[in-house]
């Protein structure tokens, strides 16, 4: 059996055809959905890319991986996808990137160049080809065959519209896997990680001009300014994350058109193992590292604790089960979810860190318990770190830059970290635009999230005893076999 880990950056869940939007063209997504399984209320751990990563790689929570930013190291400390890919017999292979800092512990000195960038290759994978922030690979190849291109990855990609699709960043990466398919004889393992549909809104050749601005849903208009969180107006008045509404139309057809080029990829990737014999011996699973706010609440990107930057794609197709085809989980599911789900459909023993759950029960249609809220957290430390001025330990101020949300069908809870709390009752305004002071909802919600915050703390020697007869949960240590 095969495994193709596919990640498509920033992809809101209610961005695909399947998912009943009524614009945008997503033909090989929607073919995932018919022949597997969509995960409808799916969502990521935390934004933006490094953070939500580290959750959906090892399947843990923010709370205990800590990689708060772009640029925390997760710890080698975890089990990752690809270290449980290897211990089921595959040479995992990544094609993109993974977007984790390296542990300082594993430098090979102060020089050690993978201290200088966040975009590294997570512990455990092989490299087909890495695309670094840089994207590097793919800017040579635009010079080799004639373009005049900077060394500038993010200025390059703003110039997509300008050439031909051949020639795209989702068509390179495409182009590289394919290549690396050809030469396999045996069971293989790869994370396929595009950026698209990343930022920036530029989508290329012909699909820049695929959607009229005219034609795109309307988005959810930002409370009056004095209405706002502060993290809410913070976000607004950051030109890197402030949608005005004169430009959200633009911005999202150049999304969408971005989204319906890196599905005609994906439709190229699904012919070429196709051709192979092998569509019914592959795992797919489609996911994002968090989502995008594409205008909704008068911002983009991804930040804050609105639904939008966390609420994901998510489908699965394992051709054991073809009865699953065309199954909707309704139920909340999470990308820390996605390392136990793999590790049981490979065989291998769910890691004690993880704190996701099995979906298989929820993927074979059954009526099981399951959790009946979503949760994420957000941290914003990283742009006060630089010119921080908190002697440790007496300053713990960088510590207090944070927050949780649960989302359940009803409400939503958002605690901060210095000890404030929204309140969203969603049953009256399911668009988040009007807080609530119900004191009982109020307890409720922070006695769900200290509730989960109980549950979900670290485990991994927990539930053993060091005495005769090692009761308990013992870890699988080579020395003691």
């Amino acid at each position: 059996m095969n495994v193709l880990f596919i990640t498509l950056d920033q992809f809101r869940a209610d961005s695909m055809g399947c998912a009943g939007h009524p614009l945008v063209k997503t033909p090989n997504l929607d073919r995932l959905a018919r022949e597997g399984v969509r995960l409808a209320k799916h969502y990521s751990q935390s934004a933006p890319c490094s953070p939500g990563r580290a959750a959906l790689y090892t399947g843990t929570y923010q709370m205990n991986n800590r990689v708060v930013a772009n640029g925390t190291p997760l710890s080698n400390s975890f089990d990752n996808v690809a270290k449980l890919a290897r211990l089921a017999g595959y040479n995992p292979t990544l094609f993109g990137y993974t977007d984790q800092a390296i542990d300082p512990w594993s430098a090979s000195g102060k020089d050690d160049e993978r201290l200088l960038h966040y975009s590294g290759v997570l512990d455990g994978f092989s490299v087909g080809c890495q695309l670094p922030d840089n994207q590097g690979p793919w800017v040579a190849y635009l010079r080799e065959n004639g373009y005049d291109v900077v060394d500038n990855g993010i200025e390059v990609l703003r110039d997509e519209s300008s050439r031909p699709v051949e020639m795209s960043l989702s068509t390179f990466l495409t182009n590289e896997f394919i290549d690396w398919l050809k030469t396999q004889d045996s069971s293989w393992f790869t994370h396929l990680s595009y950026l698209r549909p990343h930022p920036p809104y530029n989508a290329a050749g012909t699909f820049s001009t695929m959607y009229d601005p005219d034609n795109v849903p309307s988005h959810i208009e930002p409370v009056p300014y004095e209405e706002r969180h502060y993290i809410h107006k913070g976000g607004s008045k950051n030109p890197a994350s402030s949608a005005p509404s004169e430009m959200v139309r633009d911005m999202r057809a150049q999304y969408y058109g971005m989204i319906s080029e890196v599905d005609e990829q994906l439709g190229r990737v699904f012919a070429a193992i196709e051709e192979r014999g092998e569509w019914n011996e592959t795992i797919i699973i489609v996911t994002a590292d968090h989502g995008d706010q594409l205008g909704d609440h008068g911002l983009k990107e991804k930040l804050g604790f609105f639904p939008q930057s966390y609420n994901i794609l998510g489908l699965w197709r394992d051709p054991k089960f073809p009865g699953r085809g065309g199954r909707i989980v309704e139920k909340f599911t999470e990308n820390v979810d996605i390392m136990p789900t793999l590790a049981e459909a490979l065989g291998v023993e769910v890691p004690a860190q993880c704190d996701g759950r099995v979906m298989k029960p929820l993927l074979d249609g059954e009526d099981v318990p399951w959790r009946e809220s979503a949760h994420y957290e957000w941290d914003y430390r990283a742009f006060f770190i630089p010119n921080a001025q908190t002697p440790w330990p007496f300053d713990r101020a960088l510590s207090k830059m944070n927050l949780a949300t649960t989302l359940t069908e009803e409400w939503a809870y958002v605690h901060f970290a210095d000890g404030t709390a929204l309140l969203f009752d969603l049953v009256k305004d399911p668009t988040w635009r009007t807080t609530s002071d119900d004191a009982s909802l109020l307890y409720k919600g922070a006695n769900e999230q200290l509730q989960w915050r109980q549950e979900h703390t670290r485990r991994e020697m927990t539930d053993m005893l060091v005495e005769p007869g090692r009761p308990g949960r013992w870890p699988e240590v080579p020395q003691l076999a």
